[in-house]
């Protein structure tokens, strides 16, 4: 895989699910220095009628520090020392987009879980549109029966 793709740059998006992190332990090892690791999770915007908005005990920034401290208490021994870790507001495929452009990312691992019929066809476009508009190689990792 090495020769086709770039490991400077590679970025991983993740959801918190486990076929997430089994794509970034298997790009970890692609990439073999941690630093050149990028992994990055989107939350949506609050909206301002959410109880938890009204009543002003959730906001932003909590929500962010939550997922950063979930993600190094997941992710922090040494083999981990090195990854870029951000967590980003608002659409997922757009987010994914622009963090590429932004941080000039080689290559795109994107996990997806496979899911077919009508929950595919209402959700599941956030790979395929990161596919057709990302300004570098995208790699779908479907997850394994």
């Amino acid at each position: 895989m090495s020769f086709l793709f770039s490991k400077d740059r590679v970025l991983v998006p993740i959801d918190f699910t486990e076929e997430a992190f089994t794509v970034q332990a298997q790009v970890l090892d692609f990439v073999e220095d941690a630093s050149h690791l990028y992994v990055l999770h989107i939350l949506p915007r609050l909206e301002p009628t959410e109880p938890g908005v009204i009543w002003q005990t959730l906001d932003d920034q909590t929500r962010k520090q939550n997922v950063e401290q979930a993600f190094f208490e997941r992710f922090g021994d040494s083999q981990y020392k090195g990854i870029h870790f951000d967590v980003v507001f608002g659409d997922a495929s757009t987010a994914i987009i622009d963090y590429a452009k932004s941080h000039q990312i080689s290559l795109i691992v994107i996990p997806t879980h496979g899911r077919t019929g009508v929950w595919h066809f209402l959700n599941a476009s956030i790979a395929e549109r990161v596919v057709r508009l990302a300004p570098c190689p995208v790699l779908v990792l479907r997850r394994q029966s």
